[in-house]
């Protein structure tokens, strides 16, 4: 008598620690509260601290058109290696944390300046949040 084994070939959606939900969701909550001070300071400044506010929120992924040439050539994922130091530097927190910290202790004010800061913030706390970071040398997202 022979036994025959079955097993159920069922697809699993890979699962997440929950550092990860719990660092998504930081992230998340950043975003909100940058995108509201945005906001906040297009409607207390006039339409060119918004103007600049969403120029740049949109600003950092203006970087993938520094290698359009080479995108049909890269893998999927991949951003061409030529334009990964530019996304990095667009997309790394530190550098528009570090220019609020120096527009409020500094003695320059102009609320555009500080709207278009916020954007900043906001676009790399939603990329975050949804998962995306730096990339490597190579063009592809790090783990």
């Amino acid at each position: 008598m022979s036994t025959v084994t079955t097993t159920s070939a069922t697809a699993t959606a890979p699962q997440r620690s929950t550092w990860t939900i719990v660092r998504r969701a930081a992230w998340l909550a950043n975003a909100l509260f940058w995108s509201a001070f945005a906001v906040l300071e297009a409607v207390n400044h006039g339409w060119l601290a918004g103007t600049l506010a969403l120029a740049f929120f949109v600003l950092p992924d203006l970087t993938f058109l520094v290698a359009l040439d080479d995108a049909p050539r890269m893998a999927k994922g991949q951003l061409p290696p030529r334009a990964v130091p530019y996304y990095n530097a667009m997309h790394r927190a530190l550098v528009p944390l570090a220019l609020l910290v120096a527009y409020t202790v500094g003695p320059f004010s102009w609320a555009p300046a500080f709207a278009a800061l916020c954007g900043w913030m906001a676009h790399i706390s939603y990329d975050r949040a949804v998962g995306y970071g730096l990339r490597s040398k190579e063009g592809f997202q790090r783990a």
